[in-house]
């Protein structure tokens, strides 16, 4: 059996070695290593498949979602409103450009933003919701999209972690992650599920203005060379990344596949564990699992640390996503919010646990995770 990985990037490569090896080698005999040709042919290929109108690579995620609210023309002190429970970076950006996060509680089953919760939270200075598609699908973006519009406000999806995910409108009317807010964000890091060989991320917009401010703010700036017109920011995928990604994009649906079929095979393994509460699949949203994310049951989360090191006895390696909330980091304390404001999610970060999730998982591999899992609740006597 080959070596369990929570991310088997090597195995993949072996795959389609050869587009990959064909990509990277065109750039270097281009030695257009900044700026090639393969970045633009990447995001056309980008645009065509999630239905963008306009696809702009910058350097990675965090770049993405930072130019996406400087692109609104925010203010210091302005609102903006994202989940306490997601990777420290959709606040960060907003508290770097001196805007205010003002953090909600998530919804117990799919982990993603409460939109009532949001409601709560809006006030005069809110001026943006940054929805994050956790794990691998989309939030519920129809009744988010309607309270924005009510309220005047921008939508930012934080698709990161789910990037081929489907949301489904009441009338049927489909669209991707990442396509509904007026500007959306994206990661390549190369654990994604369109992950590149370093750093790299992209924004969406269907809104031409938007898209010339979002490719003048990543170039510093800049429209005419060497005439800055705005204040911005030295944020680009490099070439030998896009050849990377272009590659991998006419695979990204039977990765998806691929991942779904694991999850699959976990769930029908866990279904039966009362212990273990299987990933909740939204009515709205293909799952496209980024992170395939039991949830322990309270009888037995206090013991998550002790299943995780039994687990790597047996070479199974899992994560947390995510042990600290953003309201309890440090970084991020505020005198509007403590512990037990957030009941959801403070309860998420107690018993989430992550199994490994990738395209090149095998049924012997699955095999031998799932008895051990179930393996170890029995060794442990739970």
């Amino acid at each position: 059996m080959r070596k369990i990985q929570m991310v088997d990037l090597q195995t993949q490569y072996q795959q389609i070695k050869s587009e990959i090896d064909k990509g990277i080698q065109e750039v270097i005999d281009s030695a257009a290593f900044v700026k090639g040709k393969k970045v633009s042919e990447f995001a056309e290929h980008l645009q065509t498949y999630t239905g963008a109108k306009h696809v702009i690579p910058v350097g990675n995620g965090t770049d993405a979602l930072q130019i996406a609210l400087m692109a609104l023309g925010l203010e210091r002190g302005d609102e903006v409103i994202t989940p306490t429970f997601t990777f420290i970076a959709t606040a960060e950006v907003v508290a770097l450009l001196g805007l205010k996060p003002v953090v909600v509680d998530v919804d117990w089953d799919t982990m993603n933003m409460d939109i009532e919760a949001v409601r709560r939270a809006i006030t005069p200075r809110t001026k943006a919701i940054v929805p994050v598609h956790l794990f691998g699908q989309c939030a519920d973006m129809e009744p988010l999209l309607s309270l924005a519009r009510e309220k005047g406000l921008h939508i930012v999806e934080d698709a990161c972690q789910a990037i081929g995910a489907e949301y489904t409108f009441s009338d049927g009317r489909k669209a991707q992650a990442g396509t509904m807010g007026v500007i959306g964000c994206t990661s390549f890091f190369p654990s994604k599920n369109l992950g590149c060989y370093g750093d790299g991320g992209a924004l969406f917009t269907n809104d031409d203005a938007l898209a010339a401010r979002i490719q003048a703010i990543a170039n510093h700036g800049m429209v005419v060379r060497y005439h800055h017109d705005m204040v911005g920011v030295n944020s680009r995928l490099d070439t030998i990344q896009a050849a990377v990604l272009d590659a991998k994009l006419p695979h990204l649906d039977e990765y998806i596949s691929a991942r779904q079929k694991a999850a699959r095979y976990y769930d029908e393994a866990f279904r039966s564990c009362a212990d273990l509460l299987i990933p909740v699949v939204s009515p709205h949203s293909t799952h496209v699992y980024h992170q395939y994310t039991l949830r322990l049951s309270e009888r037995v989360a206090s013991r998550r640390d002790e299943i995780r090191n039994r687990l790597a006895e047996k070479e199974i390696p899992a994560m947390v996503y995510y042990p600290v909330p953003l309201h309890e980091q440090k970084a991020y304390q505020d005198a509007r919010y403590k512990t037990g404001d957030f009941p959801v999610a403070e309860r998420l970060a107690k018993c989430v646990l992550s199994l490994p999730m990738h395209t090149c998982l095998d049924e012997e591999q699955l095999a031998y995770i799932t008895s051990n899992v179930i393996q170890r609740f029995k060794d442990l006597k739970i």
